[in-house]
């Protein structure tokens, strides 16, 4: 499988940075209690630090704000999925557990404020692409509804749309069945390269300590926009 960035991206955002991390051999089940004990913990402290912060004016979410806009959406209208978890938390209304994966990620989201989307390698066709959605770019997503996805990253391969950092599809969504999955990162454009790779190496490692398998990661950038696993 190829995936790679759409040059185009990188006209409108130079320093757009993607973080891949491919598992294998996984065993996706519900998360142990000591994971759910410390996503619980942590959602908590955010609250309060939330309190004196608000969701806006966190780095990552501020800085993805940005990106929205440049892109061409509207970061009011369409929140990326890392503000929206965030938001949740700044309201009380704490992330209950669904399973390894999609904990693992949220987690992960609201800890680097970024948006992540996780899926399952088995549902994906062909090659993937990170292009720019226009008005006809659209899936049946996670949220329960169709949705669009005009001037918003998405991935899509030989099937089409399936995921992107506003809301994920039904289609590709990891399950306790999946044994090999993808993980994309959308990764903070200020980021240098040396701390993205560090992310998403310690992103892999607590992954698979309680997933199990193995990992590979890897950084696209304008330099090396694409990438074979």
């Amino acid at each position: 499988m190829k995936l790679t960035v759409n040059q185009g991206l990188f006209s409108k955002i130079p320093n757009l940075k993607i973080g891949i991390i491919h598992y294998t051999k996984i065993v996706v089940s519900p998360s142990p209690q000591m994971i759910k004990g410390r996503f619980q913990l942590f959602q908590e402290n955010l609250y309060f630090e939330l309190q004196e912060t608000p969701v806006t004016e966190r780095p990552g979410i501020k800085e993805w704000r940005t990106v929205w806009k440049a892109l061409g959406a509207d970061p009011n209208r369409y929140r990326h999925s890392a503000e929206s978890l965030m938001r949740r938390v700044a309201k009380q209304n704490y992330l209950s557990p669904v399973h390894l994966a999609v904990d693992l990620n949220n987690f992960f989201s609201l800890q680097y404020e970024i948006p992540i989307g996780i899926y399952d390698v088995q549902h994906i066709e062909g090659d993937v692409e990170i292009s720019l959605g226009d008005e006809e770019t659209g899936y049946e997503g996670l949220n329960g509804r169709y949705n669009k996805l005009n001037h918003i990253l998405f991935s899509k391969d030989n099937h089409g749309a399936f995921g992107s950092p506003f809301v994920d599809s039904v289609r590709t969504s990891v399950t306790e069945e999946t044994t090999e999955a993808l993980h994309i990162f959308y990764l903070r454009p200020s980021l240098e390269e040396k701390d993205c790779q560090e992310l998403l190496t310690a992103c892999g490692k607590m992954f698979t300590q309680v997933a199990g398998g193995e990992f590979t990661t890897a950084v696209l950038t304008a330099e090396s926009p694409s990438i074979t696993i």
